[in-house]
């Protein structure tokens, strides 16, 4: 089992400095794709590797349902994460309106598809996704484990198709969602 933890940036470097020689990973909870430049208030991936931490949360359901972020951005900041030696965490699902309309899997190649573009399959294999069904955050309902399960071995395919099994292989994916 591989653990990580990913506290508010205020908390980042001490965090990492705690961790530091343990099993445990500290990640950031988001980034800007930008190496520098006047962006007030963003955190460059730069300044997460200065922390110390390793990881870096993209795409996180509350950044695209609450902040619009789209999966241009997300790609954006993946590339930006795999340039300055993060690991990127990437988190893909659908929300509860599409899940309704059986549009679960078409979502997940999308975001797939559209986020992580022009990454490689050595690239991909170093990466994490997370599913974490929007529908599923906060709200009392849980994925059961045969859906997450279908969700999984959906992106596993996917994965292979478009990056090759070694890559599809070695990529981590786990459920981000809730769960009781």
């Amino acid at each position: 089992v591989d653990v990580a933890i990913a506290p508010p940036f205020t908390s980042l470097a001490a965090a990492a400095d705690a961790a530091k020689g343990s099993p445990i990973a500290v990640g950031a909870q988001d980034m800007h794709w930008e190496r520098e430049g006047a962006f007030t208030g963003e955190i460059s991936a730069g300044m997460i590797h200065g922390t110390g931490a390793t990881h870096v949360i993209i795409g996180h359901s509350e950044r695209r349902t609450l902040f619009g972020e789209t999966n241009d951005r997300v790609n954006k900041k993946t590339h930006a994460a795999l340039t300055a030696g993060l690991v990127p965490i990437v988190c893909i699902g659908e929300t509860l309106e599409q899940r309704d309309r059986n549009e679960t899997l078409a979502v997940l190649d999308r975001q797939i598809k559209e986020g992580l573009d022009r990454i490689t399959g050595e690239q991909l294999a170093g990466m994490i996704l997370a599913y974490e069904p929007v529908w599923a955050i906060g709200t009392g309902r849980n994925a059961t484990p045969a859906q997450a399960g279908e969700a999984h071995f959906h992106i596993r395919q996917r994965l292979k198709q478009w990056f090759g099994l070694d890559a599809s292989e070695r990529c981590r994916v786990l459920y981000g969602g809730s769960v009781k």
